[in-house]
């Protein structure tokens, strides 16, 4: 029996199990103060009969086992978490083993076992939501390097007429500045609004299709799955395809985009679930 906690830039879900089907219904905290969110992560915990814990984190993170700063956070645009030793502490206050990554690379694990990329050796898990994030995995292992991919800030082209400068405070008009969840909310005001308006669904599918692009080209997945907040829009999927099949423009050959990109299979379940593949890589 294993722990799943999902850390968000929001709200963070605790739940137990050892398959999605299985989870029980997941202890939701709002994500606050480093103390607060991982104390209450910590109680609720505690004394439970589980023999390993998975997290499943909003970053950046260290993630080299090598450097002396492994399992804490990087610099990011969440106050009072950049540095957090996010392991340290889990690890400090829980009796089971505790595993760390990111919640993209999460909710990859959990989609590539048993959801929409099972089976597969070959694909990506992208969330566009607070933030935007991929889990790439190849040859059936999570891709890592001197630090995690961070699709979020890859460059992208305006697209005609934009004139809106991003909220990335790193890089300001990168893809999580144009069209993540804050950045729509720069422009169109809260998200209770953006149902049915349709130049946000279509200013958020153009910029995410550069990402699509960039991904097909870089990494040839099997699959995409694309899920986050932004993602829940009506008609995402749908125009998410259309306009990256125009952007690839059927080089080297058209692809079945029905197949490429997708939903996720487990919902909201990915991150949790792939808290559960990793709880399993330290029990």
């Amino acid at each position: 029996m294993f722990g799943a906690v999902e850390i968000g830039g929001t709200k963070t879900d605790v739940a137990i199990g050892t398959s999605p089907e299985g989870l029980t219904e997941p202890h939701r905290i709002p994500t606050g103060t480093p103390d607060e969110t991982l104390g209450a992560v910590i109680e609720y915990l505690s004394g439970q009969p589980v023999d390993a814990v998975g997290v499943a984190s909003f970053g950046p993170l260290d993630l080299d086992r090598s450097s002396t700063g492994y399992g804490r956070m990087l610099s990011t645009p969440k106050p009072g978490w950049s540095e957090v030793d996010v392991l340290g502490i889990l690890s400090g206050g829980l009796e089971p083993p505790v595993a760390l990554d990111t919640d993209v690379n999460g909710a990859a694990l959990g989609e590539g076992r048993w959801g929409a990329a099972s089976g597969m050796r070959n694909f990506v898990y992208v969330t566009v939501g607070t933030g935007i994030g991929a889990g790439i995995v190849v040859g059936g292992r999570i891709v890592g390097g001197a630090t995690h991919p961070e699709m979020g800030h890859i460059v992208v082209k305006p697209e005609p007429g934009d004139r809106f400068t991003g909220t990335c405070p790193y890089h300001g008009d990168c893809l999580e500045g144009m069209t993540a969840g804050p950045a729509l909310e720069a422009r169109f005001g809260g998200a209770e609004t953006w149902a049915g308006n349709d130049v946000v669904l279509q200013l958020a599918t153009a910029y995410v299709a550069q990402g699509m692009r960039n991904l097909v080209y870089t990494v040839a997945p099997e699959r995409i799955v694309v899920g986050g907040g932004v993602s829940k829009l009506p008609g995402f999927h749908d125009r998410l395809r259309t306009k990256t099949g125009s952007l690839l423009g059927a080089y080297p050959h058209e692809p079945d985009l029905d197949l490429l990109i997708s939903k996720p299979g487990l919902g909201d379940l990915s991150g949790l679930a792939g808290a559960l593949v990793l709880a399993g890589t330290v029990a």
